[in-house]
């Protein structure tokens, strides 16, 4: 009699231990698909209302403009309505804007982007800004990677691209260096206030 719930205890003890060992594999299998948005240092992340600030002040930099077509401000009313808005769903929006943020602060770094999605022809345009704080930092670098995992990996798609002025020196190096290949050259492409600037096509295939 001893021997037999000695046995129902030991039955019960395994039930727990197996349970529990269970549910040890499953949580050792999620960071891999948990970090398919970040790595130790960044992660990227949907867009919040509380990104506004930011996000008022990247789209309002005149600096930026000539590199993109933006052609005049945009008010905090046109973002918070952006905010509200903006779909996560790719295949919805052909597009999906990223935040880059610090793991450590917790700070927004920047965005990026994929954009003009094309599930048939399995291709999508990239890009990014990083904040002046966190410029020369890898931060551009390692959103890249992220990215490219992001679009190879799990959307399957076969190529992305990018279109970068031919003396944006610092988007073109950076292009290269996570693997894209200039493939073509838009000549006058691009107007400037002092005239018209080529602009480079660059190409990553998986």
């Amino acid at each position: 009699m001893e021997r037999t719930r000695l046995c129902q205890k030991m039955k019960k003890v395994k039930s727990v231990i197996l349970k529990t060992e269970t549910v040890k594999t499953v949580e050792s299998n999620m960071p891999d698909c948990m970090k398919l948005f970040e790595n130790d240092q960044i992660r990227l992340r949907a867009l919040e209302p509380e990104d506004l600030e930011f996000l008022y002040k990247w789209e309002n930099d005149t600096r930026l403009w000539e590199y993109g077509n933006t052609l005049s401000p945009f008010s905090k009313f046109v973002l918070h309505r952006y905010l509200e808005h903006a779909s996560t769903d790719i295949y919805e929006a052909r597009q999906v804007r990223l935040i880059i943020e610090d793991k450590v602060t917790g700070k927004p770094a920047g965005t990026v982007d994929l954009y003009d999605f094309e599930p048939y022809h399995s291709r999508a345009g990239i890009g990014i800004l990083v904040d002046e704080a966190f410029q020369q930092q890898s931060y551009a670098t390692m959103a890249l990677e992220l990215i490219k995992q992001y679009a190879f990996d799990f959307l399957k798609l076969h190529q992305l691209y990018a279109f970068i002025p031919t003396d944006n020196i610092r988007s073109l190096h950076l292009f290269r260096k996570v693997g894209f290949l200039e493939t073509g050259l838009l000549k006058h492409w691009n107007k400037r206030s002092d005239g018209m600037v080529d602009v480079a096509v660059y190409q990553l295939i998986s």
